[in-house]
């Protein structure tokens, strides 16, 4: 087996993402071969390497999985939570591996998430250069025009970057309940993006759902219900070009 960098290792193994394995490097948490590493780029053989992370000898799963979430309401994205709230890995009953989440959706939005044990994988999909697309039906208090929609198409200003071009389109207006329904897709996946879009045209988020994943859907699944992505689904994302 071939030399690795050591926080790909740890991505690798499902301990975290690469970004979080960087962290962990620096903070001290993990050790190669009895020696606590506090410095990146460091190579390892995982072959021959003990690497620890947090007291716990970390090995490689080569049984990688691809699971698609539909996550309700009430659920964070994150493996540990601090403050006790139900996490979208409870609701993976009889998975034995150690997943990730792909990306995150805060609390209260519902919808599309993949987690796996792929470090590979999660850094392609999560990555900005990559575009992967994310679509969201989303609910906002008021009546959306069309000079609105055409200044989220081109980019609104978010605290202090202009969003990037995005797909949107207009699915139901009712003035009775003054609310309007779009559907927004976007590939930057910033924190609270598609909220903080919505507030630059003057508009409150009332309802939000990640529907898609590039073409992958959680329209046949109920909320809190997951299937293993396909064969056809997980190479569609793998094989994303840099554009």
């Amino acid at each position: 087996m071939e030399n690795i960098r050591l926080q790909k290792f740890l991505a690798n193994a499902g301990i975290c993402s690469r970004r979080k394995a960087e962290e962990y490097i620096l903070e001290g948490r993990v050790k190669v071969n009895g020696v606590i590493i506090y410095e990146l780029g460091m190579k390892i053989n995982p072959a021959i390497d003990e690497i620890i992370c947090d007291g716990k000898v970390v090995k490689l799963d080569n049984n990688k999985v691809y699971i698609l979430l539909n996550k309700p309401i009430g659920y964070v994205t994150t493996v540990k939570e601090q403050f006790g709230r139900p996490a979208v890995t409870d609701l993976l009953k009889g998975i034995k591996e150690q997943v990730l989440p792909v990306g995150r959706l805060d609390m209260y939005t519902s919808g599309a998430i993949i987690l796996t044990n792929d470090g590979d994988f999660i850094y392609k999909v999560t990555h900005p250069k990559y575009e992967v697309e994310k679509t969201y039906q989303v609910t906002v208090r008021g009546i959306v025009n069309n000079d609105e929609i055409e200044r989220l198409k081109n980019g609104v200003k978010i605290d202090n970057y202009i969003s990037a071009k995005a797909k949107v389109k207009i699915l139901k207006i009712d003035k009775t309940k003054n609310v309007s329904r779009i559907q927004i897709t976007i590939h930057e996946g910033k924190n609270r993006e598609v909220r903080k879009m919505c507030k630059a045209i003057d508009k409150k988020v009332i309802a939000l759902h990640r529907s898609k994943i590039e073409s992958i859907d959680v329209k046949d699944l109920a909320l809190g219900e997951w299937r293993y992505l396909n064969k056809e689904e997980v190479l569609g994302l793998k094989d994303k070009k840099v554009l």
